[in-house]
């Protein structure tokens, strides 16, 4: 699969529209565009968590494959589901596919293998990479919620965002090497 793009700017959204991927027109706050937006926002805060100081180089090479993948599920939520026309043949679109799910879902069992039991909630913070890793956790959360917004979704890019923001809380502990900040209940009452 080949991107060519040789203009950035092409003023056709400058009426409030935007084009999705299957060339249909919708306003920029239509709620496909929202949820891939997200997701867009997500991969840069993920961007910025790689260039994090202490962030361990697996993490930056785990983190680098769940961008690649965020702009599978960018793509998978900017093309509607289409019925094939009489006597054609459905267009194959790029989905998000079980397989990624799972690939995340065994980084969050090998990294989470590492780590002693949670006995509280952690408190975003810790570290410079765990920091920013929660950011991503949080971002990622609302990624998913944006999704359950879209008619039609694939229920693969939901599985994905949910596993996503799991092993971002995950790395997050372990970018914080057991020495977390912990809610206590009441502590400031």
């Amino acid at each position: 699969m080949t991107v060519n793009l040789t203009k950035i700017y092409t003023r056709l959204g400058d009426d409030g529209e935007t084009h999705l991927g299957d060339m249909s027109r919708v306003p920029k706050v239509d709620a496909r565009i929202e949820a891939y937006g997200t997701v867009d926002e997500l991969n840069a805060q993920i961007g910025v968590a790689v260039t994090t100081a202490g962030m361990p180089e697996q993490y930056v090479a785990w983190l680098r494959h769940i961008q690649n993948d965020l702009f599978d599920v960018g793509a998978d939520l900017s093309v509607p589901e289409t019925t094939a026309k009489d006597g054609e043949a459905p267009k194959e679109r790029l989905r998000v596919l079980a397989e990624q799910v799972t690939w995340v879902e065994e980084r969050c069992d090998e990294v989470n293998d590492t780590l002693e039991p949670l006995k509280s909630f952690v408190l975003p913070g810790g570290t410079a990479a765990a920091a920013q890793l929660h950011v991503c956790r949080t971002v990622c959360r609302r990624a998913e919620r944006r999704t359950l917004l879209v008619e039609g979704f694939n229920p693969q890019v939901v599985h994905y965002l949910n596993r996503c923001s799991d092993l971002l809380f995950i790395l997050s502990r372990g970018a914080n090497a057991g020495d977390e900040p912990l809610w206590e209940p009441g502590r400031f009452r």
